[in-house]
């Protein structure tokens, strides 16, 4: 059987499959020769390179030498301010107002007229048993004086005697409805915003203003009850609304609660503050501060203390050969005041750390640096006292 011959421009199935493998293999070992050539003319890491490890080239770090500290033991907690006397000044009946007597944001009096409501029919009714009053009055005089006379029996001078008297609780009763008509602020303090005009209609309830008394603020917050060996009635204590974060308000204890929330094992406590310049508003989030003891203890600048999990570092510059190097140590740690963390274990006075800038040291990378500080004085310049 003889062989078929291929046509002009046809080509075996074969030799096609074995010029893709030919190409596939030529261009695979460019690549091998090309990576082998990277190789042998990159610089071996940790020689000379950015973040060589322990055998790199010398970072430039700051460092602080750690000291000893003062820290202040302090209870800190979340608390909301509140006006000395505050209240939303309501009507407790449904009446056309007829004045306005104050202004958004003015200080007002005890017994100031605030608004004024509409009272036809009170001043009638007042009007009324006044009259009614002063009918009775002269009946019983002239019936006392015929009665003392022996003219008029005693009995009737007592039936008019309890009819004057009706006639005066009358009056009581309709000056008290005239009373309502006109309201007034029950304290001396600040109002706030209102929309009330002359002509809205109020009903019992309807909010008419704010009245608050900001003179002095208080604060109710919940303390754990293993603090109450430390808690008394007088002590001082320090605020920091949000909005002032900078300035420390002034204030002391001014009652604790009878009682232990149950479900919390909290007391609650209520501190008061001067507030002169009524910069502290009814509302404000207060974190507030009360101290009770103090220690003195080694300490480094938050910055340069790093975390992993539970697990604190730091990391000790020591000398290596000629030079010097970074070395992770961990420590113990306690707490953080100030821009400072107080540590417990892992360090001794005296020790030099790396001071900030740790994501770009690891360990046992050699360092150089351009003098220590003490740990006090680096985490005072990185936070002013307040």
């Amino acid at each position: 059987m003889s062989r078929r011959t291929p046509r002009p421009g046809e080509s075996y199935p074969v030799i096609r499959r074995h010029l893709f493998l030919i190409v596939a293999a030529g261009l695979l070992g460019l690549l091998v020769v090309g990576g082998a050539l990277k190789l042998a003319t990159a610089e071996p890491k940790g020689k000379g390179g950015p973040g060589g490890g322990a055998g790199g080239r010398a970072a430039a770090v700051s460092q602080v030498t750690v000291a000893s500290r003062a820290f202040i033991d302090r209870i800190e907690v979340l608390g909301v301010a509140k006006g000395r006397q505050s209240v939303t000044i309501t009507s407790n009946t449904t009446e056309l107002i007829t004045a306005v007597r104050f202004r958004d944001g003015q200080r007002v009096g005890q017994g100031q007229v605030l608004v004024e409501l509409k009272a036809g029919e009170e001043d009638a009714g007042l009007i009324e048993a006044e009259a009614r009053l002063n009918q009775a009055e002269r009946d019983y005089s002239r019936w006392k004086s015929l009665a003392d006379q022996g003219i008029a029996p005693r009995a009737t001078a007592e039936q008019y005697l309890s009819a004057l008297e009706t006639a005066r609780a009358g009056v009581k009763a309709a000056s008290a409805r005239k009373l309502d008509r006109v309201i007034r602020a029950p304290f001396s303090g600040v109002v706030g915003l209102s929309d009330v005009a002359p002509g809205s209609l109020i009903t019992p309830g309807s909010p008419i203003v704010s009245l608050d008394d900001v003179s002095v603020v208080r604060v109710d917050f919940e303390i754990p009850d293993r603090y109450l060996p430390v808690l008394r009635e007088g002590s001082p204590i320090v605020a920091r609304p949000d909005a002032w974060a900078d300035d420390a308000f002034q204030g002391r204890i001014a009652l604790l609660d009878s009682r232990i929330d149950a479900t919390t094992r909290a007391i609650t406590a209520r501190a008061e503050f001067p507030n002169p310049s009524a910069r502290i508003k009814p509302g404000m989030l207060m974190r507030v501060s009360i101290s009770h003891g103090g220690r003195d203890a080694l300490a480094v600048p938050e910055a340069a203390v790093q975390f992993e999990g539970d697990q604190a570092y730091v990391f000790v510059i020591g000398p290596r050969g000629e030079g010097l190097a970074a070395r992770k140590q961990a420590v113990d740690t306690g707490v953080t005041q100030d821009g400072f963390v107080e540590v417990l274990g892992g360090l001794k006075a005296g020790d030099r750390v790396v001071a900030d800038g740790l994501n770009r040291i690891r360990d046992g990378q050699p360092v150089r640096t351009g003098g220590g500080r003490p740990a006090a004085a680096a985490a005072g310049a990185q936070r002013a006292p307040r």
